[in-house]
């Protein structure tokens, strides 16, 4: 990549972008006024920075962008991070921003006197197959996990298998549907991730971006 192209920063549309949001512009990086139109159907910006541009993306997507080079920055959760595990991706902040966690839940009638530690084999649906499994492995447990990528809470009620692996945060969800938490995984935020290639082509720019969300995100 040349440096006298425009830079790529990935970020996800939803919850992550209304928390990053604040720090990314507290850290002297402005999009363009439609970025903020609710009725754009734009999905790249323009920024104060020439060289950077914004794209805006589902969340699960960012980590791909910046894995393949087609974005050289990015903001994703390490949920994301940890199901893909890709290792052209380098992390170096933690946003400390979108708290939530994985865990496994399941009908609450089923949880009375359910005990993790005694399970050898669990069917599982879930959007992230490969760190449930890696989970469940490391304790000897076989996970044999089913791809959803929506309307987890569902699966149990209407007998598609008895557990769910999914992001929680107040919790109220799962409870709507008859649904409770038995384990939790892992806490989860949202962290600034690079593209290692790029980070020792264009060293200079992107050290100069972290420096400052770094201290943006300091002051929050």
């Amino acid at each position: 990549m040349s440096s006298n192209e425009p830079m790529i920063m990935a970020l996800p549309k939803g919850r992550i972008l209304e928390e990053v949001m604040p720090i990314i512009r507290g850290a002297g990086i402005i999009p363009e006024p439609e970025f903020d139109d609710p009725k754009s159907r734009k999905l790249t910006f323009d920024t104060n920075n020439p060289l950077l541009k914004i794209i805006r993306v589902r969340s699960f997507d960012v980590a791909t962008f910046v894995a393949f080079g087609a974005a050289q920055l990015g903001v994703a959760g390490n949920d994301v991070l940890l199901e893909f595990d890709y290792p052209e991706i380098y992390a170096p902040l933690d946003l400390d921003i979108s708290h939530c966690r994985i865990s496994v839940a399941e009908l609450k009638s089923l949880s009375i006197g359910d005990d993790p530690s005694r399970w050898s084999h669990v069917r599982i649906a879930t959007k992230y197959p490969n760190l449930t499994r890696k989970h469940f492995a490391k304790r000897g447990v076989q996970a044999e996990c089913i791809k959803l990528n929506g309307a987890m809470e569902l699966a149990p009620s209407l007998g598609l298998c008895r557990r769910i692996v999914d992001l929680v945060s107040s919790g109220d969800t799962l409870k709507a549907n008859g649904l409770v938490e038995i384990e939790k995984i892992l806490d989860i935020t949202s962290r600034f991730i690079v593209n290692r290639t790029a980070f020792k082509t264009r060293n200079e720019e992107i050290s100069e971006i972290l420096k400052n969300i770094s201290a943006r995100n300091d002051l929050k």
